[in-house]
């Protein structure tokens, strides 16, 4: 059966919103933060596995929730509705 219920990501990849988002949001990065560095920021924090593949892993899977969206090579936080 079917559930009309969102499907929670992992606990591994929230954490790398809250990493990410924390970036985005109390970093310098107005116009958002490249994917690049987004990867970067994710391996070389204590509290992330430290291979590239899971942190692109993690943006993809972040982008496809729509937890985080992509303008011009860029990640943005995305508003949560209020």
């Amino acid at each position: 059966m079917l559930s009309n219920e969102p499907r929670s990501l992992s606990d591994w990849i929230e954490r790398g919103y809250e990493i990410l988002s924390t970036e985005i949001t109390e970093g310098d990065h107005d116009g958002g933060l490249p994917r690049e560095s987004a990867r970067t920021k994710l391996v070389d924090h204590d509290d992330f596995p430290d291979d590239p593949n899971d942190a692109d892993y993690a943006i993809n899977q972040l982008l496809n929730s729509g937890w985080l969206y992509e303008v011009a090579g860029k990640l943005r936080i995305t508003e949560p509705e209020r």
